[in-house]
């Protein structure tokens, strides 16, 4: 399963996302994104984030920052828009499991 942004997506979502430089150089944001993307899809903590993503502190700082900044909902938003309403998302809240796979 692929976890990274097809260039379609990316030409969505990259005019969305914040861009003020700090002192350091910014990291490459769709490295980043596709980092914050690997772990919310696999459910692994972000210390086990790969290597390949770049410094997870980065990823976990961009994922907060963006997320009170409500950049989250704007990608949301633009993607769903993007792909004409065709998204499909699944709220872990609501899918059940047999009680035999919980353990």
């Amino acid at each position: 399963m692929s976890y990274e942004l097809t260039d379609f997506e990316w030409s969505v979502i990259a005019p969305l996302l914040p861009n003020k430089p700090r002192g350091v150089p910014r990291v490459d944001d769709r490295r980043v994104l596709n980092g914050i993307f690997w772990v919310l899809r696999t459910g692994a903590p972000w210390r086990a984030l790969p290597k390949e993503y770049g410094p997870r502190t980065t990823c976990y700082n961009r994922f907060v920052r963006w997320r009170a900044a409500c950049v989250w909902d704007r990608i949301l938003a633009a993607i769903t828009e993007a792909y004409d309403g065709e998204v499909q998302m699944i709220d872990s809240t609501a899918v059940r499991v047999h009680q035999h796979a919980a353990n």
